[in-house]
């Protein structure tokens, strides 16, 4: 019987991306509007490595739990008595009854709203009510301990919560090594552990009609900004902008002439490792799926693209300042001023990633080319993407 995974793309399509950038073709459209597509990704790519589905300040109190739809999959972010935070598959192990419908805090257990069946918040099943006939709630012959919630290896990092669906990645300490190492450039050893969220103006979400993908590649690159960024671009500009690749997972862009602080009348604090001569310095980098990366002098923000269909997603964005002073009421007036300059930026590219996803629909478009220098990161992105399709279809 033949792999029906097979059939989702020929593989002489992939091979077609994983060419030179100056020969190469992009993802075909079935890629962006196939919900078959869709969870064979979902299953074959996404799994495999670690994607972010959550952010740990969302789940801070003891008890509180929150389910997750990703990519079609129910999972259940849990943080236990003890404040231990744990991610679980959100269906009870007796007949596959979603376990929890709505966030909120957990006074005692976890009950299946179908039988009853309860678990505690380290995923243990403890109640079994008349598993053994009418009155009887204790069977020999079934063993609770064999039968709790199912976990799934879970990290946090920068606030935001990853998972690896398949079980068989690379520790997470080595999947984020590279980037922590490039960083140290600018924010030295401690920079990341003087990151706060601030209570106000620290979040966006804006919901995208278009595959994650395109969200992806358009922010890995600045070759769109001096038309659909005309106000970025007028104190960063195209020529101002670098690329970023490296260590198979990381793309994006820098720029030599960040300047929002002036432009936006901000005054936060800064990281006390940044070097003076890289003041208006930033880096754009995206984390292979689905998270999207940016640090300033003042401040740093991290994405997580929720895909939530074939042609659908959610742009979830946090924002981190410096130490605790900066999340005060004295810097409220510049953390509103820099939300509303990201806000502007991500609702600019709203256009031009809604607009790919229509054209995905279009026989006259077979994936697209590159330009072989402003395209480097997105080609970077689309050949690891490509890399993982084929390993999939050829197992």
């Amino acid at each position: 019987m033949s792999n029906p995974d097979r059939n989702i793309i020929p593989v002489n399509v992939i091979d077609r991306v994983l060419q030179p950038i100056s020969e190469s073709t992009g993802m075909p459209n079935q890629a962006y509007v196939s919900k078959e597509y869709f969870h064979f990704e979902r299953d074959n790519v996404i799994s495999r490595t670690w994607a972010c589905i959550g952010f740990s300040a969302d789940v801070q109190e003891k008890g509180y739990v929150k389910p997750v739809d990703f990519m079609d999959l129910p999972l259940l972010i849990m943080r236990n008595r003890q404040g231990e935070l744990q991610v679980f598959h959100n269906v009870c192990s007796h007949r596959g009854m979603k376990l929890v419908q709505e966030a909120g805090t957990i006074q005692g257990m976890i009950r299946c709203p179908y039988h009853s069946w309860t678990y505690d918040l380290d995923g243990n099943l403890k109640g079994t009510p008349h598993i053994g006939g009418t009155g009887v709630h204790k069977d020999a012959r079934f063993a609770c301990e064999k039968h709790g919630l199912k976990p799934l290896r879970s990290a946090q990092w920068m606030g935001m919560i990853f998972v690896n669906l398949s079980g068989d990645a690379e520790s997470f300490e080595q999947h984020i090594a590279p980037l922590e190492q490039r960083w140290e450039t600018f924010l030295g050893k401690e920079g990341l552990g003087l990151m706060r969220q601030a209570q106000s103006h620290d979040r966006l979400q804006i919901d995208v009609a278009c595959n994650w993908k395109l969200a992806v590649e358009n922010y890995c690159e600045a070759y769109h900004l001096p038309w659909v960024h005309p106000s970025l671009n007028s104190y960063s500009r195209l020529e101002d902008h670098y690329n970023i690749l490296f260590d198979q997972r990381f793309a994006g862009q820098g720029s030599r002439a960040y300047n929002l602080a002036e432009t936006a009348g901000t005054r936060l604090p800064q990281f006390p490792s940044w070097p003076a001569d890289k003041l208006r310095h930033a880096e754009y980098v995206a984390i292979f799926p689905n998270v999207l990366l940016g640090i300033q002098a003042d401040h740093a923000f991290a994405m997580m693209i929720e895909p939530v269909s074939a042609e659908q997603s959610i742009e979830h964005l946090r924002l981190f300042y410096v130490g605790d002073a900066a999340g005060g009421p004295e810097f409220a007036p510049s953390r509103k001023a820099v939300i509303d300059s990201w806000q502007l930026v991500f609702s600019e590219d709203i256009d031009a990633v809604e607009g790919m996803q229509k054209g995905r629909r279009s026989p006259g478009f077979g994936g697209g080319v590159f330009s072989p220098e402003m395209d480097l990161p997105t080609h970077f992105f689309q050949q690891w993407l490509a890399a993982q399709v084929k390993t999939a279809l050829e197992a």
